[in-house]
């Protein structure tokens, strides 16, 4: 079996360096110059959640820091899979999972971060975002109209919001996280990068099997119809927001074990 430790390359290849132009296509989805096999993977992958869950004892007793670990995709990207397998084996009572859905009218009377601000690992603690602050600059990017639902004083119409709203809306949240950085926690982020083709062929499979029925919507489908203006959104986001502090990672995300292979090996390598 591969040496777990060999394969820490993962986290510069496919680490999202800081100002760097991202065009997604030029990111695999399925990584075909995989090292190792599937059944070596899940090995590996046995190896790193014990060792996550070394980390996470150390973690508590230092009680110095906390980590806060972000995933993001394209709907059907494999987030709530890769969150139950990866961290499986951490003391569930040293960890919070957070899936942030449509604001609520009480987190509208408030700024974009606060409902996330709210819900940030204490010391000692790992918390994990479900979608996140991003879909600020995401989901409101494709549907700026949601923007109006903020009440900000100087956006009456959706024509007030230019591209200087968008560079400010990521000058704070690179604020937030820098200042959550220097206050101890460590950030690590991570886009899970499907393909069209295997969003539709997950879509079908919830479709057609009763026991996923519950993850399918039709506005899934109309989602899927503005999948160029999603990618662009994510360009933007990760070409704006990754830094030494708080890294992106675009990890290939059509072949489910592998994407649990890289994601764990990733954080073990930056957080040992």
């Amino acid at each position: 079996m591969p040496d777990p430790v060999s394969n820490s390359k993962y986290a510069d290849r496919y680490r999202v360096g800081a100002g760097k132009k991202i065009l997604l296509k030029e990111w695999v989805t399925d990584d075909k110059d995989k090292p190792v096999t599937r059944e070596e993977g899940e090995d590996i992958l046995k190896a790193d959640i014990l060792k996550l869950s070394e980390i996470q004892e150390k973690l508590y007793a230092s009680n110095r820091y906390s980590v806060l670990i972000v995933f993001q995709a394209m709907d059907a990207g494999g987030k709530d899979s890769a969150i139950k397998h990866v961290m499986s084996g951490l003391n569930p009572q040293g960890v919070t999972v957070t899936s942030f859905k449509i604001p609520t009218h009480q987190e509208l009377e408030h700024d974009f971060l606060w409902r996330h601000y709210i819900v940030l690992p204490a010391r000692g603690m790992v918390g994990i975002f479900n979608r996140s602050h991003y879909e600020n600059v995401l989901v409101t990017r494709v549907h700026p109209e949601y923007i109006l639902n903020e009440k900000l004083p100087d956006i009456r119409a959706v024509s007030d919001i230019g591209h200087s709203f968008w560079e400010n809306r990521f000058k704070q949240i690179n604020h937030f996280e820098k200042t959550l950085a220097d206050s101890g926690t460590v950030i690590l982020k991570f886009f899970l990068h499907v393909s069209k083709k295997e969003q539709k062929k997950r879509f079908l499979e919830r479709i057609e099997d009763p026991a996923k029925n519950w993850k399918f919507s039709s506005g899934d489908l109309k989602e899927r119809s503005l999948w160029k203006d999603y990618r662009k959104a994510y360009e933007d986001m990760l070409e704006n927001t990754s830094g030494s502090h708080a890294p992106w990672f675009v990890v290939p995300a059509d072949d489910k074990w592998f994407t649990r292979y890289v994601i764990a090996n990733i954080i073990v390598h930056e957080l040992s």
